[in-house]
Formats: structure tokens, C-alpha cells, sequence
């Protein structure tokens, strides 16, 4: 803040607001049926449409509080990485590009870790952001998946994982596609572990992010309507020469054909995944949800990685990006 800020109307101010920013806008317009929808009702709903129930982009905080018993949970901050590691430049430096999507969603990546109780079973949860660079999967991004799987051992929890992403960050190059391998060591020491793996994919899970991480779980879940798949529908029918099924790549559509177990409402998806999860770690009795304000169970920062993946992910990450 500046003195001209300080002296300025406030009716000025809401004419030079930048494009970007919406936090006052008082209604939204679904996507899928051009209806207005009062905010506040949206927000209540978990951005989900009342007329039509599509399921609109929901940020990972606002997730991690409907998820988490009481909107209680603890981050878990992402590691630091090389920056930019290949000096990337298009029309804009890639560190440019990271401040101004830092600036935007608040967050370091395109991924925020948290942990907490799922109606009572202390849980890891991953949430992918696509506000951030398109959920795109870069090196913290991959470092962040590594740091949940460890946790979640350290902790005797599951892990959740909330993919939202249009693939591999290009302005990474190599070290981006390097992380499909990581992240699936990441997820073969959390099954080492015995312990449970569940991915809920939401609108759009695609690239390889798909090809890798996102279709390892124990348990795959998905949103309505959302989109999942490699390359894009267009890429394929003109690879082919052949017209692809009505509602190909969504989620209905790889539930029916075994790809996806189950489609759940967001309204619902917090119960589906406690009674998974009481299956899955032996909760037999479904366990009270902690009240408002009721702190939760304390994250141990250690973690301890299986033996097998321990000598995997000695490649060093340092001498790839040097």
C-alpha cells in the first residue's frame, strides 16, 4: 500500500480492480447451464451448480476444509527446490511466470499437503491446484508428492491424492518428466507400508500426471463429469480416423469401462472416503467427527522410507538440474 492508495475512493478503486481479481463479485455463471448463482449460495454448495450440479473448480484450502473432520488440519509445507533450473524464457521468464501465479493463488505450487481426521482416522491428504499453471506437474510439485507419501508412513495414515492437472510443466523440460518415475517410487513406498492409497480425480486429471501417479491408487475416485484421460480427444480421432463414443474421457465413461470404481458427488465425498478408509485401516467403528476448534492429532515430522526406495530415489534431483 501507497499514499495515492490510501486517498483513493473506493468506487475508483473497484474500476481499476484487475482482471484477475473477482473476490467482490457478488453472483457466478455456470459453465455448463449459463445460470447465476448468488456466491455466497456457491460457496455454501461447495461450487457446486443448484440448477444443474456441475461441479466447478474448487480451491485446494476450501477442499481440505470440507474433507478434514472440523476444517481442522495441518499444512505440510512443500520442499524447496532449483527454481529454474533450465533458465526457461517464451514470451515471459519462468520466473515471472511463478510470481504471478504465486501472487494469485497465495501458494509456493501447484500443490498444498495437509493433515488431519477423516471422522476420526488421521489421514495425509494431497490437493492439486489447477488455478496454479494448470495443476502442471514440476519438480516441487513432484518433491511435495515425495514429502506426503513420507509423512503418511511416518504417521501410520493413508494418503489422499486430489489430482487436478493438465500434465508435465514445459518449462521444466526433462527434470518435469522425471517426476512421473518419482512420484510413482513415492506411491510404491506408501504400499510397501501397508497402507492405503486412494486418488480422487477431479475435472481435469490429463498428460502424465495420468500416466503416472494418478492411476496407481488402491481405490480411484472421481467427480462428476470430470475429465480424465492422456492426450486430448481431438489427438486421438485424428490419429485414428475414427469418431469417438459420446461421453469419452469422462468419468461416467471409465467408471463403465473399469478405469474409475466409483463416481461421487462432492457432497458425498467426505463420507465415501471415511468408509473406505475405516475398511481399509481396520476403523470398525465409525468414529465421531472432531468438533470446531478441536486440534488434531500431531504430525510427526520424521519419516522412514522402505529400503527399496530409499536406493531408488538416491538419483540425485541436484545433478539432473545442474
Amino acid at each position: 500500500m501507497n499514499w495515492l492508495s490510501d486517498i483513493t475512493p473506493p468506487g475508483i478503486k473497484k474500476m481499476f480492480r484487475k482482471r484477475d481479481d473477482n473476490s467482490d463479485a457478488l453472483w457466478a455463471k455456470c459453465k455448463s447451464c449459463d445460470e447465476m448463482i448468488f456466491t455466497k449460495d456457491l460457496e455454501a454448495s461447495q461450487q457446486v451448480c443448484p440448477s444443474c450440479g456441475h461441479h466447478m473448480t474448487l480451491s485446494p484450502t476450501t477442499r481440505l476444509n470440507a474433507i478434514f473432520d472440523g476444517g481442522q488440519w495441518e499444512r505440510i509445507e512443500l520442499p524447496d527446490v532449483v527454481t529454474d533450473p533450465l533458465k526457461f524464457k517464451d514470451v515471459k521468464r519462468y520466473t515471472d511466470r511463478l510470481k504471478d501465479y504465486r501472487r494469485k493463488t497465495g501458494e509456493k505450487d501447484a500443490l498444498v499437503i495437509g493433515f488431519g481426521q477423516i471422522e476420526g482416522v488421521p489421514s495425509v491428504v494431497a490437493v492439486q491446484n489447477f488455478a496454479f499453471m494448470g495443476g502442471s506437474m514440476g519438480m516441487m510439485l513432484g518433491e511435495g508428492i515425495l514429502k506426503a507419501a513420507e509423512q503418511a508412513i511416518a504417521n501410520n495414515a493413508p494418503l489422499i491424492l486430489f489430482t487436478a492437472s493438465g500434465g508435465a510443466r514445459m518449462q521444466e523440460g526433462i527434470l518435469s518428466l522425471m517426476q512421473m518415475p518419482r512420484t510413482t517410487i513415492a506411491v510404491q513406498m506408501v504400499k510397501e507400508a501397508g497402507l492405503p492409497y486412494i486418488v480422487v480425480l477431479t475435472h481435469p486429471t490429463t498428460g502424465g500426471v495420468t500416466a503416472s501417479y494418478a492411476m496407481l491408487g488402491d481405490v480411484h475416485i472421481a467427480e462428476p463429469n470430470a475429465l480424465i484421460g492422456f492426450a486430448g480427444a481431438r489427438v486421438i480421432e485424428q490419429t485414428i480416423r475414427e469418431k469417438l463414443p459420446e461421453g469419452f474421457q469422462r468419468a461416467e465413461y471409465l467408471a463403465d469401462k473399469g478405469m474409475v470404481d466409483i463416481v461421487v458427488h462432492r457432497h458425498h465425498l467426505r463420507e465415501t472416503l471415511a468408509k473406505i478408509l475405516r475398511v481399509l485401516t481396520r476403523h470398525g467403528k465409525k468414529a465421531k467427527p472432531n468438533q470446531q476448534g478441536q486440534n488434531v492429532t500431531p504430525l510427526r515430522v520424521e519419516a522412514q522410507k522402505t529400503e527399496s526406495a530409499q536406493k531408488a530415489l538416491e538419483a540425485p534431483m541436484d545433478k539432473a538440474a545442474e
